[in-house]
């Protein structure tokens, strides 16, 4: 197991910039706002060669002025007992508070190895203002700048070398073997419950507010020994109501969780079915290439309305999500989880599916012999061959004579019988018209032209 440093302080100390400071990537949001983090953050690094996982957390404030005070509090606590090594953060401009003995005390109690970080020396004439931190009690203390990165190696080497060194690297794994699984939604529909189901363990804040997670929080998991990252995900806003500048930097965490996956698990308030925002993150993913599954949430609370009623409106709104699994569950009562690990396989095998050429030409063959293109203006389309370029998302390219000659309604025709054969579940499919002549057969270099969804053909 790799060594583990939780950083941990009252609000707005700085240990966010810290976090970001040491993985060199904007993981944790960053604001001059208290509260900005609740959850538990995790992130890789290493000194010199040698590797260790970060833990940041929430401002510890025993006052309770900061919202959700208690729960940002229980997370900052499980980071220390998880964590092998503490680097407690202080203000060194304001100085030692009366938050900061209460934090300490409670870290002094842990009994693990604690550096005190005095945050904010961004000049070498203030580095005498840590001594003032002596009466927190805990004899290490340290000068650093998250900001500026000063003394940031020299803070990772004192934590370390009061743990022993690693034996053997774990074997982690591959980009390959690693199905990454992002969970999203409008706020307040249950993602964070759900993550916490499926680990058995509260890895999240929940909450009936809307907007309690703010930070996208990627949790490992191995389940009949396959390997996932699960990202929880800020739910997105309506653009209106992204009031606070940390209600942005959320929807971006968001989207920026979308790209990383390979799979979203779209979570819906069975009460209100899918509304504009769902059709909005909808859109996000198909447009991203990413494959979806649907989640109606809280069935165990509608009553007399059958799931074809439900999926009725998701039809009629969005076509994309027509072809996406879905499950109908409770996370709070754990009904129907056992099968969202099978349809994120299903889906995520679908992904990476190839049909070979002769299948496709079949298979256009077999259209074409069933319904022939309208003639327009006395022209005929005229399809020559069909062949995949692409997974993850699948995409094809047709050759025809015109593409001006495929009409609407021969486009629709021809993905729905493209669904109907090949199926692609949760999937989006990338569908380029190609002119041609038909006497020359030429390689397929890559195009200039912009793909088209094959849903919007």
């Amino acid at each position: 197991m790799l060594p583990k440093l939780a950083i941990v302080g009252r609000p707005n100390v700085g240990k966010s910039a810290l976090f970001n400071r040491i993985c060199q990537k904007r993981l944790s949001i960053v604001d001059e706002q208290e509260g900005v983090t609740r959850d538990r953050l995790y992130g890789k690094s290493d000194l010199f060669g040698r590797p260790f996982e970060l833990i940041d957390t929430g401002g510890i404030d025993p006052s309770g002025k900061v919202p959700f005070n208690e729960e940002i509090k229980q997370q900052a606590l499980m980071a220390v007992e998880e964590a092998d090594a503490i680097l407690f953060i202080v203000d060194g401009q304001v100085g030692p508070t009366l938050l900061d003995a209460e934090v300490a005390k409670i870290l002094r109690k842990s009994h693990k190895p604690t550096i005190v970080a005095v945050n904010k020396i961004d000049r070498l004439e203030d580095e005498p203002k840590i001594h003032e931190f002596q009466s927190l009690g805990i004899p290490d203390i340290m000068p650093i700048s998250a900001l500026q990165g000063l003394q940031i190696a020299e803070l990772l080497e004192a934590a370390l070398s009061h743990l022993p060194e690693m034996e053997e690297e774990p074997v982690l794994p591959t980009p390959s073997e690693l199905i990454r699984v992002a969970i999203v939604g409008r706020p307040n529909v249950g993602k964070s419950t759900l993550l916490n189901e499926l680990l058995h363990e509260e890895r999240s804040i929940v909450s009936p507010i809307a907007g309690t997670t703010r930070d996208s929080i990627d949790a490992p998991i191995q389940v009949n020994g396959k390997d996932y990252l699960l990202i929880d995900t800020a739910g997105i806003r309506r653009k209106k109501a992204e009031k606070e500048a940390v209600d942005k930097f959320a929807a971006i965490r968001t989207e920026e969780a979308i790209d990383r996956a390979d799979v979203c698990l779209l979570v819906l308030d069975s009460f209100e079915g899918i509304t504009t925002q769902e059709k909005r993150i909808a859109s996000a993913i198909e447009a991203k290439g990413k494959s979806c599954i649907l989640l109606f949430n809280k069935w165990d609370l509608v009553k007399k309305l059958a799931m074809e009623h439900a999926m009725r409106g998701v039809r009629e709104e969005m076509p994309f999500l027509t072809h996406c699994p879905t499950v109908f569950l409770s996370a709070t009562l754990r009904r129907n989880l056992e099968k969202i690990f099978p349809a994120i396989d299903e889906v995520y095998a679908q992904r990476y599916r190839r049909i070979t050429t002769g299948q496709l030409n079949k298979f256009i063959e077999g259209c074409l012999q069933k319904y022939h293109p309208p003639l327009i203006i006395g022209k005929r389309l005229r399809i020559y061959y069909m062949v995949q370029v692409q997974t993850a998302p699948p995409k094809f390219v047709v050759f025809v004579n015109n593409p001006t000659l495929m009409t609407d309604t021969y486009k629709k025709y021809l993905i729905n019988q493209f669904r109907k054969t090949y199926k692609f579940s949760g999937c989006p499919i990338l569908f380029e018209l190609r002119g041609k002549a038909p006497q020359a057969r030429p390689a397929l270099p890559p195009t200039s032209e912009a793909p088209l969804l094959i849903d919007e053909l």
